[in-house]
């Protein structure tokens, strides 16, 4: 997602990545690359001073209901840095002034396909999304107390021509009926990296954000749409207590949370302009896309 936002983010600024290894595809976009690992503290501490504003888009681990990653990151912007081999150690300033989170707007469990917007409680229901809330908090208080300006953006499914469940059709994996279908959210990963960029530049100190398109639509619905914009069959419907007997608990977890989320606040706050504000816009996009890259291929 955030590679498509890199054009725009490196010609605005000298761009830094926290990468496990080095990525050439990063380097050939002029981005300077840190070798360093979230889940390791002790290879952090070339972050301390580094920039002046940073996007947060790791996930946290698959166990527990909190997120250690963003905590060592937080102490990693925030705390001693060692000057280089033969100098006295030294706590360099900080510099950090702006830092953009990506989160989830699983955080929100299940509202009953209700239409909601920041102001709704959160209650999640999967150990997944209570890492995010954990994490959120996180960043919040390290808002709070220094003087940087946290935003955290909220997002839905993300998808692009590279991003579609395609393969989920091809394999007929089934559907919820309609009687029991949720309904389900959506931003194109152009969008989200463009309201990562906007939050930067505009968003509030502490300030939630969901981003996500102007689409009001059922899953079912969604992979309806998808089926026929690249000439695949339908998946079949089963009620739920049959579907949670074939799908995997990751699957099944994302059906029982059903919401509508407004994007007003993206719109009103950080100005933001959606090239794709629908799925159908994307679905038409990725299709031309995908068919270009054949072309090339062929």
């Amino acid at each position: 997602m955030l590679r498509r936002a890199l054009p725009r983010l490196t010609s605005r600024w000298r761009v830094y990545a926290l990468v496990r290894k080095h990525d050439p595809a990063l380097a050939a976009l002029g981005v300077t690359q840190l070798l360093g690992n979230l889940d390791q503290a002790d290879t952090l501490h070339r972050l301390r001073g580094v920039a002046q504003a940073v996007i947060h888009s790791a996930p946290p681990p698959d166990q527990g209901d909190t997120d250690p990653r963003t905590r060592r990151l937080i102490a990693a912007l925030s705390g001693t840095s060692y000057s280089p081999p033969g100098k006295a150690l030294q706590a360099r300033r900080s510099v950090l002034q702006r830092l953009v989170y990506i989160s989830t707007t699983g955080v929100y469990g299940d509202c009953a396909g209700a239409q909601i917007d920041e102001t709704q409680t959160l209650a999640p229901l999967s150990a997944r999304a209570r890492r995010r809330v954990d994490a959120e908090r996180q960043l919040r208080d390290f808002g709070k107390r220094g003087n940087c300006r946290v935003s955290i953006l909220r997002a839905p499914g993300i998808y692009a021509a590279d991003r579609l469940p395609l393969e989920r059709l091809r394999k007929g994996l089934p559907l919820l009926t309609a009687e029991d279908d949720v309904f389900t959210n959506h931003i194109h990963a152009e969008d989200l990296g463009e309201a990562c960029i906007a939050a930067l530049d505009r968003g509030g100190a502490n300030r939630v954000y969901n981003v996500c398109d102007n689409s009001d639509i059922r899953m079912g619905d969604w992979y309806d749409k998808l089926a026929d914009a690249f000439a695949l069959p339908h998946a079949p419907r089963l009620a739920r207590k049959e579907a949670e007997k074939v799908l995997p608990p990751m699957q099944i977890s994302f059906m029982r949370e059903s919401r509508r989320i407004g994007n007003a606040r993206i719109k009103r706050e950080l100005n933001l302009r959606l090239r794709y504000p629908t799925i159908g816009s994307g679905i038409v996009a990725a299709q031309k896309q995908l068919k270009g890259m054949t072309h090339a291929l062929g």
